[in-house]
């Protein structure tokens, strides 16, 4: 069987794998993504809540925060036409140091500090809020991006740039070959086939292991949560309007456009089990995912939420998204969202790449931009 030749293989077809592919094709001329899935952008690029972040959940990560204030008008600008419009974004500051790890005053502060616009919320809106429980309410930039429409442009920017896309195709090993060339094993179709390229990027998430482990390289630590992503409908009065309640209870409330309801996240409930990984992956997580019935805690988040905002005691469950939601350990010390951009030294040609909110993705392509440009030189595009 011949081995076809690429110049970069992408492993993994979310929101990240398709930009890097993209970006990959400013420096060289054959590309192919290589996605397990029937189609891109199926997974986490969908199954979570869309926020595009402008910096205001992270008053405990300054740099975090301002690289989302970076990133936002740069993101918002390039998909304009994928994001949800006519939305109003609120933030809630709980009362009190046992309920809230800043209040109102240092929130404000912070968001001045980052320069991310901040203004108190109408009366109407502070008005749905618990008193007893919630100090001040903020109104926000922020939005809320559709998968769907993601999807379609992503599909449409790799066709135009003539990137391969190769669907239903689960890589199960690689190795290196003729020096600095890699070859990818994977499953199509139920037949054994193989490429080979000079640069693979495994773009893969929570699978981001899982793909080191077939090349025989150890584990990131990383840690894993199974996540529920509740999907209720709410009153009328909510119907465009998303809410945040922070900085210790932490639930979000946001337009899930392709559906036409609203998510439902919480700090407590969201999580159904989390695990490291460190030397070996031991957890089946694709395992996880296919156990049925996956139970669902969204009673616990409406009862918590219903404390704060009285009226969501009219929001109606109507389902569940389920995903492995994937993080750097160190995040869960500082709250703060680096890219991973890895290589393995035995194994250099081959970059682990992931990002925990989708603006990420330019300090990714940053990051590419200073593996293929001349030293000194920048790219000054605002595009993938």
């Amino acid at each position: 069987m011949e081995l076809i030749q690429y110049d970069a293989i992408v492993i993994g077809g979310g929101f990240f794998g398709c930009c890097v592919a993209l970006r990959l094709k400013a420096y060289m001329e054959r590309v192919v993504i290589l996605e397990k899935e029937d189609g891109l952008l199926l997974r986490a690029s969908y199954a979570n809540q869309g926020r595009v972040h402008n910096g205001y959940h992270y008053p405990r990560s300054l740099l975090t925060a301002l690289r989302s204030r970076t990133n936002f008008p740069r993101f918002v600008s390039q998909y304009a036409e994928c994001l949800d419009q006519g939305t109003d974004h609120y933030y809630a500051v709980c009362k009190g140091e046992a309920m809230s790890k800043v209040n109102a005053t240092q929130f404000r502060t912070f968001c001045e500090r980052v320069g991310a616009p901040v203004t108190r919320a109408p009366k109407e809106i502070r008005d749905l809020f618990n008193p007893d429980l919630v100090e001040e309410v903020f109104q926000v930039r922020e939005r809320v991006f559709d998968a769907v429409k993601l999807r379609q442009r992503m599909a449409k920017d790799l066709d135009d740039a003539r990137v391969e896309v190769r669907v239903r195709s689960d890589v199960v090993g690689m190795v290196r070959i003729n020096g600095a060339q890699i070859r990818v094993d994977f499953r199509s179709g139920g037949r054994s086939e193989s490429v080979a390229a000079g640069h693979v990027f495994n773009c893969t998430y929570s699978r981001t292991n899982r793909l080191l482990a077939a090349a025989g390289l150890p584990a990131i630590p990383l840690k894993h949560e199974l996540a529920e992503i509740a999907l209720v409908e709410v009153p009328p009065h909510l119907s465009k309007v998303a809410l945040t309640i922070m900085d210790g209870p932490f639930m979000s409330l946001m337009p899930f456009p392709p559906r036409g309801v609203h998510s439902l996240t919480h700090v407590r409930y969201t999580p159904h089990r989390s695990w490291l990984d460190v030397g070996q992956t031991s957890v089946d997580a694709e395992g996880l995912l296919r156990e049925k019935p996956l139970e669902t805690s969204c009673v616990y988040m409406l009862k918590d939420a219903q404390r704060y905002v009285r009226s969501l005691e009219d929001a109606r469950y109507v389902g569940s998204i389920w995903e492995i939601k994937t993080v750097l350990p160190q995040s869960e010390v500082d709250d703060s969202r680096p890219i991973l951009f890895a290589r393995d030294r035995s194994l250099p040609n081959l970059v682990s790449v992931m990002g925990g909110k989708i603006d990420n993705v330019y300090d990714v392509l940053f990051e590419i931009d200073k593996c293929f440009l001349p030293t000194g030189e920048v790219r000054v595009d605002a595009g993938v």
